[in-house]
């Protein structure tokens, strides 16, 4: 098999399409969950705090004045973001925790829907019920 038909052959595999498709609704899903904690809930986790913004906190390490935005302390040289990997921290803790719901309830709705399948097997009759029969079956055919 040449190399670009085995490439074909993986690259059209059902499973390598189905990743490719989650990949792009999960690209797509992390972009509401960042709408999600940039918008909705920082705002409100700042007022509780007292108008904490963690997107601006940071550490000047090149002799930045205090004070400055993140976006114009980094204009003027290195910073230690700890308030953006907080907020980013924060998406990929809700995108997680979102996540985990809808696959529980996947798995919840899936083991509903799905009835069992194996066949239940019969007990086989006793010996002495077979006996019976045969001998009840013997009277009829005579009588």
């Amino acid at each position: 098999m040449s190399f670009i038909q085995e490439f074909k052959s993986f690259a059209l595999k059902g499973s390598v399409m189905d990743l490719a498709v989650g990949v792009i609704i999960g690209a797509a899903f992390g972009k509401i969950v960042d709408s999600l904690v940039a918008d909705l809930i920082m705002p409100l986790v700042s007022v509780v705090f007292g108008g904490l913004d963690f997107a601006n906190y940071y550490w000047p390490l090149s002799g930045q004045a205090a004070g400055l935005s993140l976006v114009d302390a980094k204009k003027l040289g290195a910073v230690f973001a700890y308030g953006n990997f907080i907020t980013v921290a924060l998406n990929f803790f809700i995108l997680a925790l979102v996540i985990f719901f809808m696959i529980q309830q996947i798995n919840r709705l899936k083991s509903k829907q799905v009835p069992d399948s194996t066949p239940k097997e019969v007990a086989a009759t006793p010996e002495d019920v077979l006996l019976l029969r045969e001998i009840r079956d013997s009277l009829k055919s005579k009588g």
